[in-house]
């Protein structure tokens, strides 16, 4: 099965399931879903950062900051989580992603999708899938702002990593 054949549930601005759709047509379509996002951090503290391949059907080529990926039809976001980060990274064993909050993410053109952000520590060797990375490092804080305005990001991943900024300055205030 290619990934526009996966089957996605879609859901309403409320995030409940209001039908299923495969992914191709939900995004063909604009049909509103549901994905996770994992910023990956290793024993160091260092971000996990990629570019994505240029087969992607969702923003090809471009950087992320996050792994993650849609939550497919019936799956938890908690299941999703583990599932997609540990594919993306290309491990087993990873600790469950840790969720911090949820948003709902919309580029103001019609796509749109729920959006449950988590981090997690991954003190393993990563060998992500070539079919979905073209290049990865681990790269500190100070070097992923040093890069945000020079890399081509994916819009999504930049809209969950201001959100996540801002919790954790929440956080850190209370």
């Amino acid at each position: 099965m290619s990934a526009a054949d996966e089957i996605l549930d879609i859901v309403d601005e409320q995030d409940r399931v209001i039908g299923r759709s495969p992914r191709g047509e939900a995004y063909t379509r604009g049909l509103r879903h549901r994905c996770v996002f994992i910023q990956a951090r290793d024993g160091r503290g260092r971000l996990f950062v990629h570019r994505r391949t240029p087969t992607k059907l969702v923003f090809p080529d471009r950087y992320d900051m996050f792994v993650g990926g849609v939550v497919g039809a019936g799956e938890s976001y908690d299941d999703a989580a583990l599932r997609e980060a540990e594919e993306e990274l290309g491990v087993s064993g990873l600790p469950r992603p840790e969720f911090l909050f949820k948003f709902l993410y919309d580029d103001g053109a019609g796509q749109t999708w729920w959006s449950a952000v988590y981090e997690v520590r991954c003190e393993l060797t990563v060998s992500p899938q070539a079919e979905e990375v073209a290049w990865h490092a681990f790269l500190t804080d100070d070097e992923v702002e040093a890069r945000l305005g020079d890399w081509p990001w994916v819009p999504d991943g930049l809209a969950a990593y201001e959100r996540l900024k801002a919790y954790r300055s929440g956080l850190s205030g209370a």
